[in-house]
């Protein structure tokens, strides 16, 4: 290395930053670095061809910690790629931060951006969020929200369902489900501060209106992803709506709907679509609970979110703003694919304080 630094007119320094991908060395320097250590023999052709390229990125993904399931295993997901040490794959961290709480978000954009090229979150639609997300962004940071869109903002690109198609397919599953064509039909978010939650509801309500003019929508109820919470919920419309035919849970917790419905024997009766195939909402479909599960893979999120950074990075790709949505699968209980297990780590920070 020494003799590669005297020969290219550079620090040894820069030499070590150079064949270890790191940041901070000019492209033009970074090439003659590179020559002066085939020509000496220090690097085979193989090398030299993979270190001319640009490093891979540095990614955070910041997830709303609580009891959604879907994130959960989103998140088991991101720490098995985090634990991996291949240099040519790009470097992944993950942290768990205060559900709903659209400051904490804006921090963690803030803080996070010091040590990752590339942010990727579940955005909450607030000012805060997307002041925090244009000040990294004219840093030269790349901002990719998922599973849930900002308005108005800087982000590179989203990658996630379709929310409002999401919806109408709800309502348009519920509606055709139903036994009989009059009735209450309710709705349960996490939170409308979650864009893909207010496109749903927006998808289902115009479904509903269009198609199905006998059901009667109830006003949205927020859960916020709670279990304990979605249970009482789904207990107190069942007792002040008699008529109720069928629910929609925009959001996660799905098991918390199912409980309630249990304990009244309404298995099978109430026509109960959702979100997200995991543990639980298997266990609902199989036993009847539920009728169907709109569900995005969470391994083609993850990687469809790791490909465009790497892409964003190199330049390879114009308008990332446009991006088709991931696709959308429609699960019953006669076609849930098999589990599939997730290589569990540590390398995923949990806690109230992750960082």
């Amino acid at each position: 290395m020494a003799d590669i630094a005297e020969a290219a007119q550079v620090s040894l320094a820069t030499v070590d930053r150079v064949l270890n991908r790191r940041k901070g060395v000019k492209a033009r320097t970074v090439e003659r670095v590179l020559q002066v250590a085939f020509d000496l023999g220090y690097v085979s052709e193989a090398d030299h061809a993979r270190l001319v390229h640009p490093r891979p990125p540095n990614v955070v993904f910041l997830l709303p910690m609580g009891g959604n399931p879907y994130l959960r295993l989103f998140g088991d997901k991101v720490r098995a790629i985090a634990q991996s040490k291949s240099r040519d794959e790009p470097q992944v961290r993950c942290y768990f931060i205060e559900s709903f709480d659209a400051g904490a978000l804006a921090s963690a954009i803030r803080h996070h951006a010091g040590w990752a090229d590339g942010i990727a979150f579940m955005a909450i639609d607030h000012p805060l969020v997307r002041e925090a997300v244009e000040e990294v962004s004219a840093a030269g940071k790349r901002i990719v929200t998922i599973v849930s869109d900002l308005q108005h903002s800087l982000r590179d690109a989203y990658v996630g369902l379709d929310n409002q198609a999401a919806g109408r397919t709800a309502g348009y599953l519920l509606g055709r489900f139903c036994h009989r064509p009059m009735g209450s039909v309710a709705l349960v978010a996490g939170s409308r501060n979650y864009r893909a939650h207010a496109e749903r509801e927006m998808g289902f309500l115009g479904l509903i209106e269009e198609l199905y003019p006998g059901l009667k929508v109830i006003g949205m109820r927020e859960g916020h992803d709670d279990r304990d919470e979605n249970y009482r919920l789904t207990l107190s419309l069942l007792e002040q709506n008699r008529d109720l035919v069928g629910i929609y849970n925009v959001g996660g917790s799905s098991d918390g709907i199912g409980r309630a419905l249990r304990e009244k024997n309404l298995s099978g009766e109430m026509v109960f679509i959702g979100h997200g195939l995991t543990a639980d909402t298997r266990r609902l479909l199989i036993d009847g609970t539920m009728d169907a599960v709109i569900n995005s893979d969470p391994d083609v999120l993850l990687a469809t979110t790791l490909r465009l950074f790497s892409d964003l990075q190199r330049g390879g790709i114009s308008n990332p703003s446009l991006l088709p949505p991931v696709k959308m699968d429609i699960i019953f209980r006669e076609n849930i694919p098999p589990v599939q297990s997730v290589a569990g780590g540590a390398a995923t920070r949990r806690g109230r304080h992750p960082f």
